[in-house]
C-alpha cells in the first residue's frame, strides 16, 4: 500500500543535496513521491527528456544497453561540482566520463570489458580533425591487399575487408611496440564503431544495427533474403566523415582522467574518498550477452571475448551478490558526503524490480538510502524494431537508486 508525502521535506527528511533537488521539483509540482511501506521512496517524474539527437555528437558511439547522456548530465549538474570526480565502475560506451568531461568535471571510468576503454579513452582529450586527417593519410592503404578471415566476406568487399585487416594489423603491431598514440586511439575508436551497420556509414554490408553483431553464417542468410552483395566502401573516408561528425560540437577536455579494465569490486587505483559523484548502470542478469555482441568488435581489436569477464548472472540471489561487492567498493571510494545513482531497469516485464535488490545490497555499508528516483518517459527506450510498444514491455523508465555516503 502507498501513501503519500508531503512536501517540502523537513531538515530531518534532508541530509544532502539530492533530496534539496526532489524538493526543488515538488515546488513546482511536478513530482509524485510515494513510500512503499517498508524500505523505499519513490520519486516519479519526467525529469529529463531523452531526445534523439538532443545530446552532444561525442556521445554517438553504439554500444548495446547504454543509457542516454541525459541521464548522467541531471545527476553531473546537480550533484557535482566543476573539478571534481564523477566515476562509472561499469562505463560501457564511457557516457558517464565523456559527459563528466563535457561538464568540466573530472571523469574517472572502469569495465570489465577492455573494449569499454577503447571507446572512452580517444574521446576524452581527442586529437584535432587535422591531425586525423594527416594520420589516415600516412596509413598504407594501397598494401593492404590480403585476406586472412575469407569468413568476413559475408559482411565486406573483398578490397573493403583486405583494408580492415591491414588497418587492424597496422594498429595492433603499434600497440605491441608502444607506438599507439592518441590519434591511433582515435581511429581505432571510430573503426570499431564503423564495422557494421545498416546505412551507407558502415564499412559493411546491410546488417543489423552497429551495437550488435549477426554471426557470418547469419549474415549470408540476410544476403540472400535481400539479394544484396557486400559493397565497395570507402574506409578512410568512413572514418574521416565520422571523426568530422563526433567533433563537429566540439571536443571533451579533461586535465586528468582515469580508465580501468577491472571487476567493479577491484578498484584499488581509485584512492579512498576520491569520487563526489557515481552515476551507474549494472548488467542486468543475463539478459544481454555481451559478447555475442561484440564478437566482431572484440576480433578487431585482438581480444578473445571467451577471456572477457563479463558479469552475468542467472539467479537474483547472485546478482544482488555481485551489486553488494560493487557497492563495498564505491562506499570506499565515494567521499564523505557524496552521492551514488545506480540505474537499473525493468526486466522481465516488469516483474522483478531491480532496486530492491540494489538497496538489500547495501544493507550493513555506510549508504544512506536517499530513495529510488523514477523517470518515465512519453515514448518507449526500446527500438520499435524489436516490436514493442510504448509502455508495455522492454524498459520504458529510468529507475535511479540514490545513495549519500555518510560523513
Amino acid at each position: 500500500m502507498n501513501q503519500q508525502l508531503t512536501f517540502p521535506f523537513t531538515a530531518a527528511h534532508r541530509p544532502g543535496g539530492f533530496l534539496d533537488v526532489i524538493a526543488g521539483y515538488a515546488a513546482l509540482g511536478k513530482v509524485t513521491q510515494t513510500q512503499t511501506v517498508g524500505h523505499k521512496t519513490c520519486f516519479i517524474n519526467e525529469f529529463w527528456t531523452a531526445r534523439q539527437r538532443q545530446a552532444h555528437r561525442l556521445h554517438e558511439v553504439s554500444y548495446r544497453a547504454c543509457f542516454k547522456p541525459q541521464l548522467p548530465a541531471f545527476f553531473i549538474d546537480r550533484l557535482s561540482r566543476p573539478g571534481e570526480v564523477v566515476y562509472d565502475p561499469f562505463m560501457g560506451r564511457g557516457t558517464t566520463p565523456v559527459e563528466a568531461a563535457l561538464r568540466g568535471r573530472v571523469p574517472y571510468g572502469n569495465d570489465t570489458n577492455p573494449l569499454s576503454r577503447a571507446f572512452t579513452e580517444p574521446r576524452i582529450n581527442p586529437p584535432t580533425l587535422d591531425q586525423i586527417r594527416d594520420r589516415l593519410a600516412h596509413i598504407p592503404w594501397d598494401r593492404f591487399t590480403s585476406i586472412r578471415n575469407e569468413n568476413l566476406l559475408a559482411f565486406y568487399h573483398p578490397v573493403v575487408l583486405a583494408r580492415i585487416e591491414g588497418l587492424r594489423f597496422w594498429l595492433l603491431e603499434k600497440d605491441r611496440t608502444g607506438c599507439l598514440d592518441q590519434t591511433d586511439r582515435w581511429i581505432r575508436m571510430v573503426a570499431l564503431n564503423r564495422l557494421t551497420g545498416h546505412s551507407r556509414g558502415f564499412f559493411s554490408v546491410y546488417t543489423l544495427p552497429p551495437n550488435q553483431a549477426v554471426t557470418a553464417a547469419r549474415q549470408r542468410q540476410i544476403n540472400a533474403q535481400r539479394g544484396q552483395t557486400p559493397p565497395l566502401r570507402d574506409v578512410p573516408g568512413i572514418i574521416a566523415k565520422k571523426s568530422q561528425n563526433l567533433l563537429s560540437q566540439g571536443p571533451a577536455h579533461a586535465p586528468h582522467s582515469l580508465f580501468l579494465t577491472a571487476p567493479s569490486h577491484r578498484t584499488g587505483a581509485i584512492a579512498d574518498g576520491a569520487v563526489a559523484l557515481v552515476v551507474t548502470s549494472p548488467p542486468f542478469l543475463d539478459v544481454v550477452n555481451y559478447a555475442a555482441d561484440n564478437w566482431l568488435r572484440c576480433w578487431f581489436l585482438g581480444i578473445d571475448p571467451a577471456k572477457v569477464q563479463i558479469a552475468r548472472h542467472r539467479t537474483v540471489d547472485a546478482w544482488q551478490a555481485f551489486i553488494a561487492s560493487t557497492l563495498a567498493e564505491l562506499a570506499r571510494i565515494t567521499r564523505p558526503g557524496g552521492h551514488i545513482a545506480f540505474e537499473v531497469g525493468e526486466i522481465r516485464k516488469g516483474t522483478i524490480q531491480l532496486e530492491d535488490h540494489v538497496i538489500a545490497g547495501a544493507s550493513g555499508l555506510p549508504l544512506i538510502t536517499l530513495g529510488v528516483m523514477i523517470n518515465r518517459q512519453e515514448f518507449t527506450k526500446t527500438s520499435n524494431c524489436w516490436g514493442i510498444s510504448n509502455n508495455r514491455s522492454g524498459t520504458n523508465s529510468n529507475r535511479i537508486v540514490v545513495f549519500q555516503r555518510e560523513p
